[in-house]
Parts: C-alpha cells; sequence; structure tokens
C-alpha cells in the first residue's frame, strides 16, 4: 500500500457509520492500491459529529459540510446526508479537485443531479454513487452469466424492490416524505437501486410507461421534529397533529430497453412483510435468472437441457468463494455475506479506481442515466403516457 487518502464523510447516520467501517475495513480485505485516512466527519448536529469521530478515530469533526470541504486533508468527500444536500456538497468538493463519493439518488430534483454530472465531469477528482447491490456476489455472477450466453439474448427484466419501512399509517413523517429534502419516495429510496440493476444487467432504458400512488396520505408529526426517523419498527413519540405526505409510496412501471428487451419495475415502501425484496427475474432465449436479495447468497438459474427435457428446472446456486468478492469474507459456501460487506467492496472499487486500477462505476455522470429513467416514471405517472428518456 502506497499511501493513504484522506477520507472527509458528510453524516453521522448509518449510512454515514457504514461508509466509516467501510473505509476502515476495505484496505485490509482487499488489499487495496492505497489506503483510507479517516481525517473529518461533519454533521449539522456538531454533538453528533464529535461523538462519532471519537467512535470511529475521526482525527476532527465539524458542525457543517462546508468545514470538512474546505479541509485541505480532506482528499475525498463521502456525502450521506438527505438527497437535497447532495447537490451543493458534491459540486463544491469537486470543484475543489476532490473525490466524490455520494449515496444514491443524486439529488431531489433533476435540475441539481445534472448539474453535480456537470461539475463531477469537469473536476480533477474522481467520482463514485453508492449502488452498493452492483457490487453482491450473485448480480456480479449473473452478470457474467449474460455476458457468456448461459441464457441466450435476453428477452424481459422483471424487477421489484420492496420494503415495509412505512407501511404502517402510525409511523412519523419524516425528511423522506418531503419533496424539497427527498425528492422521490419509494422512486428514489429503493427503485433506484432496482433501475441500476436492471441497466447494469440488461442495458439502457429507452421509454417507460407508468403510475404511482401515495397510499398513507397523512402521517404524524415526531415530536423531535421532521429529522426523526425509525426504519427499524420501533415507536418514536409524535405530537397529535398530521402532515401530509409529499411523494409516492408505491410506484410501478413498464419499460422498453435500448436493445428491445422489455420489462417492469415495482417499487414500494409500504408492502407489509418486506425488508430488503430486490428481486428480479431476466428471461432469454436459452433460459432464465432468478435472485432476491432477501436471500442474497444463492442465485436460481434456467438452462434447457435438450439432451434430457425431463431434468428441465431452476437450479440452485448457493454463492460461495468461486463467486466474484465472496471469497474476500469467507472461504465456505453457505455462511453468507451481508449488507455492510457490500459497502466494503464498494469502497474497495473506489480506493482501487483512484489508484488507476481500473474505472470506477458508475460515476455521478452514469448515475444520471438512473436519474433520468426516474424522473421518466414520474413523468409518465402524471401524464398517464410514454415517456421517451
Amino acid at each position: 500500500m502506497s499511501r493513504a487518502i484522506g477520507i472527509g464523510i458528510v453524516g453521522t447516520g448509518f449510512m454515514g457509520q457504514a461508509h466509516a467501517m467501510a473505509f476502515q475495513s476495505a484496505p485490509l480485505i482487499f488489499g487495496t492500491e492505497i489506503g483510507a485516512r479517516l481525517v473529518a466527519i461533519a454533521d449539522i448536529n456538531a454533538a453528533a459529529a464529535k461523538a462519532t469521530a471519537a467512535r470511529f478515530g475521526f482525527a476532527r469533526s465539524y458542525g457543517s459540510w462546508q468545514e470538512l470541504v474546505s479541509d485541505p486533508e480532506v482528499e475525498l468527500v463521502a456525502i450521506t446526508t438527505p438527497n437535497a444536500l447532495h447537490a451543493d456538497i458534491a459540486i463544491a468538493a469537486a470543484k475543489a479537485g476532490k473525490h466524490v463519493y455520494c449515496e444514491k439518488p443524486l439529488s431531489a430534483d433533476l435540475k441539481s443531479a445534472e448539474a453535480m454530472a456537470a461539475a463531477a465531469a469537469a473536476s480533477a477528482g474522481q467520482s463514485l454513487v453508492g449502488y452498493n447491490y452492483l457490487r453482491s456476489p450473485a448480480i456480479a455472477y449473473a452478470q457474467k452469466l449474460i455476458a457468456e450466453g448461459a441464457i441466450g439474448h435476453v428477452t424481459y427484466f422483471h424487477g421489484i424492490c420492496d420494503e415495509d419501512y412505512m407501511a404502517d399509517a402510525a409511523t412519523p413523517f419524516s425528511w423522506r416524505c418531503r419533496l424539497d429534502a427527498a425528492g422521490f419516495g419509494a422512486l428514489g429510496d429503493l427503485a433506484s437501486h432496482l433501475v441500476s440493476v436492471a441497466v447494469d444487467l440488461v442495458g439502457p432504458i429507452a421509454r417507460v410507461v407508468a403510475d404511482q400512488k401515495t397510499f398513507i396520505e397523512k402521517r404524524p408529526v415526531p415530536a423531535a421534529g421532521d429529522g426523526t426517523e425509525k426504519r427499524d419498527g420501533s415507536a418514536a413519540p409524535v405530537t397529535g397533529e398530521l402532515r401530509k405526505v409529499e411523494n409516492e409510496d408505491t410506484a410501478h412501471a413498464l419499460v422498453q430497453f435500448r436493445n428491445g428487451a422489455m420489462g417492469t419495475l415495482i417499487t414500494s415502501r409500504s408492502h407489509w412483510g418486506r425488508k430488503a425484496h430486490l428481486a428480479f427475474e431476466i428471461f432469454g432465449s436459452e433460459g432464465s435468472i432468478l435472485l432476491d436479495h432477501e436471500r442474497m447468497n444463492e442465485l436460481q438459474l434456467y438452462t434447457k437441457r435438450s439432451d434430457d427435457p425431463a431434468a428441465n428446472g431452476y437450479r440452485r446456486i448457493p454463492i460461495g468463494p468461486e463467486h466474484p468478492f465472496y471469497g474476500k469474507f469467507t472461504p465456505a459456501k453457505g455462511h453468507g455475506i451481508g449488507f455492510n460487506d457490500l459497502k466494503i467492496i464498494e469502497v474497495a472499487h473506489l480506493l482501487d479506481g483512484i489508484a488507476g486500477k481500473h474505472k470506477l462505476h458508475p460515476s455521478i455522470p452514469e448515475a444520471l442515466t438512473i436519474e433520468k429513467v426516474l424522473h421518466g416514471i414520474v413523468a409518465s405517472a402524471k401524464s398517464g403516457s410514454w415517456v421517451d428518456l
């Protein structure tokens, strides 16, 4: 390891902490070309920033992102804030020539996302967007199977990304329900991941026709203010007031890919029983692939057997060390890896990309294509017609 790059993280919530753990772990697990020094962490709550800095070993903390971006020792800025704050931070960091590692979606509106892409393209620094499910060993293996022609020519993608963290009408209003802070509802939080997978596995999306709905139109106002957020099912104190939800709970779309394949995209943050149901079926001329990320350590593959038609059927393939990335964590099948491991894989990709070993993907300019699909779904839901992308 030649040197360690200075890391600054904006945001102290779950994702900020996941980034901190990943920067600590990735150089050790993957032996990356460059290491990572935890220089600074920032949060509007200065006390939270100070506590998180002490917990993870950051050299210092700040009460504003501006101070962090201005820190000369911070060479890479990781952004884990609510969506509407992404653009200002990313553009400032890009203009300062720093590397930018931004959580998805890019922003709360398309104009800001386009400004981020322009700034990233003009910057001396590199960029990566946190579509961590693309680092799943099972999804990477599915991509390899498709590239090798195992299921022939891809004809159809059927994808779902559902969770139930807002299925209960008693769940308080949060920033995720606000257009100014989040922009999208389930589309940004969940479907963005689904679109990233669809595009990486099948190819660019050309057209969409869609619908969306807010099933729980009002939610109780949290006693702690709009920043309160509980995704673990535990109760949060609320006032007696209700506030109108400003974005969608559920959306679905028909899509046409540029290569002629067809598809469906379905997402909801209010489908009871689903926790991390990023699932898809990919059908081809010679077979198909099934994957559900609630069972992220297995994949189902169907390839037709003309030699023995009676044996035709899906094969369950346990993901193991012979598949991408998995062997860095455990040498045996059945033990499995988890969500935070995907962040470690992603950060290893980031560090080695900065070192010049490969091209970072998806960069902020590349991720703009995902944003355009999401905004196309919203536009189609409003117009009731097909939207060309």
